[in-house]
């Protein structure tokens, strides 16, 4: 009964998630925290910080580790390729009709894809702010190094166009040396 739960869950995950892994973290929340209770928002966070951390696409990352968590490796892989399913066939779907049409159903899918950029955004958004939230207030207090931390790093990317790489630096140093002077 638990194979075919996950197997649900990730699927509608699968088919909801357009735009990525962030767009896709609000789906994977609701689903395992909030309607099968199967991990704590804690829980849900640390998998969400590893599956960022290892090399591949975020979602399909979060529902390996979910799955493992949940039933194993046979859950693992259920879980991981539900995820894929839903656009493995939607994808191959559309390669036929746009080979047999040829080129007359770009319009259509130019269309829809671009109607699809509000709901991105706002699922991108959410799952930053959920991100920001476990971040930002562990306990009952509120971290205001890190949000100094996040504030410059946004300004650093934005304003003076710092790699990613180098901001991941710095933060790790500025959090380094901002919990080393808050512990005296």
């Amino acid at each position: 009964m638990i194979y075919l739960q996950l197997f649900w869950s990730f699927i509608q995950i699968g088919m909801f998630s357009v735009g990525g892994g962030y767009a896709a973290l609000p789906l994977i929340k609701e689903q395992v925290v909030m309607n099968h209770q199967w991990l704590s928002a804690k829980e849900f966070y640390d998998i969400v910080t590893i599956a960022e951390m290892t090399p591949g696409p975020m979602a399909i990352n979060a529902a390996t580790f979910v799955g493992i968590k949940i039933a194993g490796i046979p859950g693992a892989l259920l879980a991981s390729f539900a995820t894929v399913l839903p656009s493995m066939i939607i994808v191959t779907s559309l390669a036929l009709v746009l080979y047999y049409k040829r080129g007359s159903g770009v319009k259509l899918l130019e269309k829809t894809l671009y109607g699809l950029r509000p709901a991105v955004i706002a699922l991108i958004t959410s799952a930053a702010l959920s991100l920001m939230e476990v971040a930002m207030l562990q306990g009952d207090r509120f971290h205001f190094y890190e949000m100094g931390i996040f504030i410059m790093g946004l300004y650093l990317l934005r304003s003076k166009k710092i790699t990613p790489i180098k901001l991941l630096l710095l933060s790790g140093a500025g959090a380094l040396i901002f919990s080393g002077f808050l512990a005296l």
